[in-house]
């Protein structure tokens, strides 16, 4: 059964200092040993060798989550949705980096059990769920803005029938074409 890393232990603003400093990917370990003296002077701090654990992992998990993002890319363009639509999948994205960073963390336990894996199914099958969701919902604002467009556009030629500044002949012939009634 492995211990618990170091890091995991340190108070969370360290820990939340030591991975924006490896996202930032421009120390060695041993300058970001002493950015850690610098900012945080009266805290514990890791061993070079636990940090450097550490960052093997945290990399890892980094080059998983782009690597998923690159997938996740592909897919919605090979399923014909515009990549571009951040809003919607924004909230996908985060439900599935998360999914993923637990079951990291589950692969690095050595406690993991069987609920543990039955709940990160679930929460796979949630991550896809949400992502149906949100594309349906795309779906039906796109349909309903739609709708609403041609309301509006019929009001605006039934009052041109109306003032009698448009033919009703040549207004009718403009509805069949337009709307197809």
């Amino acid at each position: 059964m492995g211990r618990k890393s170091s890091i995991e232990k340190l108070a969370p603003e360290v820990r939340s200092h030591i991975e924006r400093r490896l996202r930032e990917n421009r120390l060695t370990l041993d300058e970001l040993i002493e950015d850690l003296h610098e900012q945080f002077p009266q805290e514990d701090k890791p061993s070079r060798s636990a940090v450097g654990r550490y960052k093997v992992s945290f990399d890892e998990m980094a080059k998983r989550l782009r690597e998923q993002q690159a997938m996740a890319s592909l897919l919605v363009e090979e399923l014909g949705e515009n990549p571009n639509d951040k809003a919607g999948a924004l909230m996908v994205q985060s439900i599935q980096t998360l999914t993923t960073h637990a079951a990291l963390g589950a692969q690095i336990d050595d406690e993991t059990t069987i609920d543990d894996v039955r709940k990160l199914a679930r929460a796979a099958k949630d991550v896809l769920q949400a992502g149906k969701v949100s594309r349906e919902e795309r779906k039906a604002i796109e349909r309903e803005a739609r709708e609403r467009l041609i309301e509006e556009q019929r009001e605006k030629l039934d009052e041109l029938g109306r003032t009698g500044e448009v033919d009703q002949d040549v207004l009718n012939k403009v509805i069949k074409a337009a709307y197809g009634i």
